[in-house]
């Protein structure tokens, strides 16, 4: 069990089994947000503990795919939790160690000039593009 909440506890949150995978998002808005780096979790996996009726939804402008949500209190950003089969949520809200690496880097093209990469994952103007394995 991976345990999650916001700033505060007022939001808490539990995964019943590890994240699929870690990404880290370079756009000004995830930036902005102090949500860069976040993990898919299967919705089936996720269920709220408290707070749930207190998220906040910021709307997403096109080229970006998903709100944001939010602590109205502490101002923790969440991520998207709830959002469908799979969703990503901030990976800064996990209590627990998830036990994954960065597999990603998107939108290096909104990268600020003193941001640096330091991994070795493949890393995508956009959003990442899918191959055939």
């Amino acid at each position: 069990m991976i345990k999650g909440s916001c700033c505060c506890g007022a939001i808490s949150f539990e995964l019943s089994e590890p994240p699929s995978m870690m990404g880290v998002c370079h756009c000004t808005r995830c930036r902005k947000v102090g949500a860069s780096t976040f993990v898919f979790v299967r919705g089936d996996s996720f269920r709220w503990i408290s707070g749930q009726d207190m998220v906040q939804r910021y709307k997403a402008i096109p080229p970006y795919k998903y709100d944001r949500c939010f602590c109205p209190l502490c101002g923790t950003a969440l991520g998207e939790p709830g959002a469908g089969d799979s969703f990503p949520i901030n990976a800064n809200c996990l209590d627990d160690d998830p036990q994954i690496q960065v597999r990603f880097h998107e939108f290096v093209a909104e990268m600020p000039s003193w941001e640096r990469i330091s991994d070795e994952a493949p890393q995508f103007a956009g959003h990442p593009v899918k191959t055939s394995t």
